[in-house]
């Protein structure tokens, strides 16, 4: 054989081991990488299984009695917990007459400005989403009341999967089962005209039972009218156990009590000034003109308290965020309210006791229930 053969077959010879050495590293590096791989999507697999845990699992921190530096929750769902959270923490400190205030519908303004219907809707599903969440973390069972039996109809009926599907929710009315002959013959009578749709008797019973065994109730969607059955059922029914009036904007309420037609005054000073304000967030748009460019500023903010917190004056940023610009132990009148704003905005620019400052502000700085403190039974719901 000629030397030069012997030197191309062991050339051939390194390469080809070159080669089944790259081809092995190759290999092995091919399987570290499905290994890495496997064990990031096995990690990926238990953080995701842990964040469906935290989301499923509800949050059950006290609220703090600093108040908030800023807020804006990451969802509604947020929201409610956080209403609930701190209505829990007042019941457990002995307060069994809490009220709870915040907007019905996702971006909406707290007055009824959009269809009744979709309030009254949200406000029922709402309260069984508390009802849900007080049955998970409290093992409490909740009772809903609705102004009537016509509206107990339709409510049961749009939510009837989820009250039978939900072990210790119910519902009932203040007007429960229909009494005494006049009462039924009007029944009847709506009935055969088509006013309202027939409810099972079946509904009313049950709701009758579940009001007794009940551990709190929620008044919902009930009108100025309704407030003094609402505090008769309160005494009849509720006694000593917790009643929240949820979302019920007590304050539009009390602007119609006295007038003609109306229930007396005396329903606040008597019954609604028992309720302590748990979570309660009001919001409100101003506006006010300058003598320079943009001539017009608008600014925005929302009283907002979350017991045991402060009562906190809330200014609205351009991302909507809630920043805390003033606070106090005491419930703020609205007035009080919009001068902290102004303060903030740098907008008081008013001579103090001037004709323009007299003028901006008004006469009338407070409305009849700011004012009327002796009347009160109760200083609960300015605390």
């Amino acid at each position: 054989t000629k030397p030069g053969h012997t030197h191309k077959t062991t050339r051939r010879i390194t390469t080809m081991r070159n080669v089944t050495t790259q081809h092995t590293c190759n290999k092995r590096w091919m399987c570290r990488r499905q290994k890495s791989r496997r064990v990031d999507a096995r990690s990926k697999r238990k953080q995701s299984i842990a964040r469906a845990d935290a989301a499923s699992t509800p949050n059950t921190d006290v609220p703090s009695e600093a108040g908030r530096a800023s807020y804006r929750p990451n969802s509604y769902k947020d929201l409610v917990e956080d209403a609930i959270r701190a209505t829990c923490t007042a019941l457990e400190r002995g307060y069994n007459r809490v009220e709870v205030d915040y907007p019905s519908l996702p971006n909406a303004a707290d007055s009824y400005s959009g269809a009744s219907d979709d309030y009254v809707d949200a406000n029922v599903q709402q309260a069984i989403a508390a009802g849900r969440w007080l049955r998970e973390t409290k093992g409490w069972r909740s009772h809903i009341v609705v102004p009537d039996n016509e509206e107990l109809n339709r409510s049961y009926n749009m939510f009837k999967s989820a009250l039978e599907l939900e072990d210790g929710i119910s519902m009932g009315s203040l007007t429960g089962k229909v009494q005494g002959f006049g009462a039924a013959a009007w029944e009847e009578l709506s009935f055969l005209f088509g006013a309202v749709g027939r409810i099972d008797e079946m509904v009313l019973q049950k709701a009758e039972e579940a009001s007794k065994e009940a551990d709190v109730f929620f008044f919902i969607n009930a009108s100025t009218i309704e407030l003094p059955e609402v505090e008769s059922y309160v005494d009849r029914i509720v006694g000593d156990r917790p009643a929240l009036l949820w979302n019920m904007e007590l304050d539009t309420l009390r602007s119609d009590l006295g007038l003609f037609g109306f229930p007396s005054k005396d329903v606040h000073y008597r019954f609604l000034s028992q309720f302590l304000p748990a979570f309660y967030i009001r919001q409100r748009d101003y506006s006010k003109s300058v003598s320079v460019a943009p001539f017009l500023i608008n600014y925005s903010g929302a009283l907002f308290r979350e017991f045991p917190g402060p009562w906190q004056v809330m200014l609205r940023q351009d991302g909507g965020l809630l920043a805390c610009v003033a606070e106090d132990k005491e419930r703020l009148t609205l007035f009080d309210f919009k001068e902290e704003l102004l303060k903030a905005m740098g907008l008081d620019t008013e001579e103090k006791g001037s004709t323009l400052e007299f003028l901006r502000r008004g006469y009338k700085t407070a409305t009849w229930w700011e004012e009327d403190i002796k009347q009160e039974s109760s200083s609960n719901w300015r605390s």
